[in-house]
C-alpha cells in the first residue's frame, strides 16, 4: 500500500484520517462483474493509498452483493488498515420492518450488512437518508447505540438537508457520539451543498464525503461526441439520455479545453475541483477497472487552481445553464 500516492485529509474535527480519493462500491461489484475483475479494482486501489471503501447494505445488484464481494476479497490482515463503511434506510425486506430509520430496521440491516462483510464492525454507519416517519432522536439514539455495542466506530448521514443535519449534529452531541460525517452529492453539475450544507459542517465540526463528483461520468469525454452504445446513459442505468443535454456538453468541452492546459482530464479536473475547498474530506469514485481507478487518483497529482481557472469554470458553467 502507497501511503505517499495520495494526501489525507481529516475528517471534520475527528482524529480520523480518509484518502482525497476513495473508492465507492456502488456500480461495479454486483452481478455481471467477475471475482477476479472485482479483486483486480479492489487491490489496484489498496496499491494506489486507497483506504477507504464505501458500500451501503443495498448495493449490487442483487442486493447486498457488494459488501459480499468485498467480505470475499479483502485480506482480513489489512482490517486495521482500512476504512469500511456501510449504510442503512433503503429497502431490504418485505414488511413493516424491512425499511427505514426505526431502531428495529437499523440495528437488523447493520447486523445483515456485517455478516455479508464477514466483519464485527463497520467503521463509519450511515443513515442513507432521511426518514420523516421516524423521530430524528429515534434515529440518533441508534446511532448512539451502534457505537456503545461495538458495531460501528463512527457515524454520518447521507442525503440530509442542512437543517435536519445540524439538528442531528445537536442531539449526537448531548449522547456523546458526535456526527463525524456527511455524504451528499456534489459536483460541477450539481453545487447545492455550496448554499448552506458546507456552511453547517464547518460550523459542527463534520466531514464531508461526496459522491457522484463525476455526475454518473458525464464529467468524463465519455459523451463528447454523443451517447455511446455500452454507456450509463444508453441503458438509462442512474443517468438517463435527457440529462445529456446541448448545454451540459457545451460546458463539458469548456472543461475539456482547461483540463488539457492543465494536463488533465476532464474527470481528474472535476475531481480536483471537488477537492478544492477544505471542506470537502473525500470524493468518491468507481471504478470498472483498475486502469480507470488509476486515472481517476491522478487527479490529486494537480489539486491546484488559479483564480483565472476558477473564474472560467464558473463563467461557463452560468453560460450552460442560462442556455
Amino acid at each position: 500500500m502507497d501511503y505517499e500516492r495520495q494526501p489525507y485529509r481529516r475528517c471534520g474535527r475527528s482524529g480520523l484520517l480518509l484518502p482525497a480519493v476513495s473508492l465507492g462500491l456502488w456500480h461495479n461489484f454486483g452481478e455481471g462483474k467477475t471475482l477476479e475483475s472485482q479483486r483486480a479494482i479492489l487491490h489496484r486501489a489498496l496499491d494506489l493509498g486507497i483506504t477507504h471503501f464505501d458500500l451501503a447494505d443495498r448495493y449490487g445488484p442483487p442486493i447486498g452483493a457488494a459488501e459480499s464481494a468485498l467480505g470475499r476479497i479483502l485480506p482480513r490482515s489489512l482490517r486495521d488498515e482500512v476504512v469500511i463503511t456501510t449504510k442503512g434506510s433503503n429497502p431490504m425486506w418485505d414488511g413493516p420492518y424491512g425499511k427505514g430509520n426505526s431502531r428495529k430496521h437499523l440495528l437488523a440491516t447493520l447486523d445483515r450488512s456485517l455478516a455479508r462483510l464477514g466483519l464485527d464492525y463497520v467503521d463509519i454507519f450511515y443513515l442513507h437518508r432521511e426518514d420523516p416517519d421516524t423521530p430524528l432522536e429515534e434515529q440518533v439514539a441508534t446511532l448512539d447505540h451502534m457505537v456503545r455495542t461495538g458495531r460501528a466506530l463512527y457515524v454520518g448521514v447521507s442525503n440530509f438537508s442542512p437543517e435536519s443535519t445540524a439538528e442531528a449534529a445537536r442531539l449526537l452531541r448531548g449522547l456523546g457520539t458526535p456526527l463525524l460525517v456527511h455524504q451528499p452529492p456534489y459536483s460541477l453539475l450539481d453545487r447545492r451543498i455550496e448554499e448552506s450544507l458546507l456552511g453547517v459542517l464547518e460550523r459542527e465540526g463534520v466531514g464531508c464525503v461526496v459522491y457522484s463528483p463525476l455526475a454518473q461520468g458525464l464529467l468524463t469525454d465519455r459523451y463528447l461526441d454523443g451517447i455511446p452504445a455500452d454507456s450509463r446513459a444508453a441503458e438509462g442505468r442512474f443517468l438517463t439520455p435527457d440529462r445529456v443535454t446541448p448545454q451540459v456538453l457545451t460546458f463539458v468541452r469548456t472543461l475539456a479545453e482547461l483540463a488539457e492546459s492543465r494536463g488533465q482530464t476532464v474527470a481528474q479536473l472535476a475531481l480536483a475541483w471537488a477537492l478544492r475547498d477544505p471542506r470537502v474530506t473525500s470524493v468518491l469514485v468507481g471504478a470498472s477497472s483498475p486502469e480507470q481507478l488509476e486515472a481517476n487518483v491522478a487527479a490529486v497529482d494537480r489539486l491546484d487552481f488559479t483564480s483565472e481557472e476558477l473564474a472560467a469554470i464558473d463563467h461557463a458553467a452560468k453560460e450552460a445553464a442560462a442556455g
